[in-house]
């Protein structure tokens, strides 16, 4: 699987905790190997983000995805539940 990162979802990430980074790097390792892990709970959003996918982070911190094509996907947006969906 290839993942990408677009440069928002960079500079997002640059503003979080060290131990949200170590999270995420985790967390990442493991969508690559299983994108549906329960660890990770995989789920298409609605609305104004309708067409894209949220991961668990940590408690509180979601990242999302759009998945561009059957090998590769794209992580947009990084943050809190509250700042994400709003």
């Amino acid at each position: 699987m290839i993942i990408n990162f677009h440069r928002n979802f960079k500079k997002d990430l640059n503003k979080l905790p060290s131990s949200c980074k170590e999270q995420l790097y985790e967390r990442i390792h493991i969508f690559s190997k299983d994108p549906f892990h329960p660890i990770l709970n995989n789920h298409q959003l609605h609305g104004k983000l309708k067409g894209r996918n949220s991961i668990n982070i940590t408690g509180d911190i979601r990242a999302i995805y759009e998945q561009i094509n059957k090998n590769t996907v794209l992580f947009l947006m990084i943050g809190n539940h509250g700042k994400l969906y709003r």
